[in-house]
């Protein structure tokens, strides 16, 4: 593919990325060892980069040490598993988010168990250029979460749980689409016209209906389960 009539838009999504890492502590976590020596020299999220690994035993060892807010790893490492280093990570410290590059797509039941695990983004290697990682920036930093279109299908086919304890409201169910989009409480507000205590109120009752850890479980079930749309914000190119 001949990337050069989008390297202005490569270049702006750049600045995206850069922009909503700002407030971060990062933990890159990557196999290749090329990849990781680009990103670590490029000027993206360079403020933000606490530590860097090519193992699961050293990335466990940084997020242990540094307690970031994100690990952007690869599902494949040089020693142990992206995908297990993923579980580990969610399951010691469940608030810090997880955004997990996927080289090797054929391989269905690895990524599942990242789904599972509540991995918050999932990125597809050969995609990555396209205005991807930028989307799924900005949707797990507001609290939602970012699965690739070219995974969504496996993603709706995996395991899951039942349906809601009771139905959903049609005002909770755009609260929840937003949500999934990466919005934020006062975003939401705005865009539905009510005041931020009612989006928190809606939200406390979806978590009991669904019977969600939290607002990105929540969102999670929601497009698992069918009750919202997959969000519309990839390739904003």
């Amino acid at each position: 593919m001949d990337f050069t009539p989008r390297l202005e838009q490569i270049r702006q999504n750049t600045g995206q990325i850069d922009n909503l890492l700002r407030d971060a502590r990062l933990v890159v976590c990557l196999g290749n060892r090329a990849m990781l020596s680009l990103f670590v020299g490029s000027q993206i999220g360079q403020r933000q980069l606490v530590g860097a690994a090519t193992c699961e035993a050293s990335g466990l060892a940084l997020v242990e040490r540094h307690q970031p807010t994100m690990v952007f790893l690869s599902d494949t490492l040089e020693q142990g598993s992206g995908i297990a280093l993923v579980q580990q990570i969610k399951r010691r410290w469940p608030s810090i988010h997880t955004l997990l590059l996927i080289t090797q797509e054929h391989r269905q039941a690895p990524i599942q168990q990242a789904i599972q695990a509540g991995c918050d983004g999932l990125l597809v290697e050969s995609r990555l250029g396209l205005g991807s990682a930028a989307a799924a920036l900005h949707a797990i930093s507001g609290g939602g979460v970012y699965i690739d279109r070219s995974l969504t299908e496996l993603f709706r086919q995996g395991p899951g749980a039942t349906g809601p304890i009771e139905p959903l409201s049609e005002r909770e169910r755009d609260v929840l689409a937003l949500v999934a989009r990466g919005e934020t409480n006062g975003e939401i507000g705005q865009q539905l016209f009510i005041a931020t205590d009612t989006v928190k109120t809606h939200l406390r009752n979806l978590s009991a209906k669904l019977q969600a850890r939290d607002r990105t479980h929540a969102a999670v079930l929601g497009l698992r389960l069918g009750l919202i749309d997959w969000p519309n914000d990839e390739d904003p190119s």
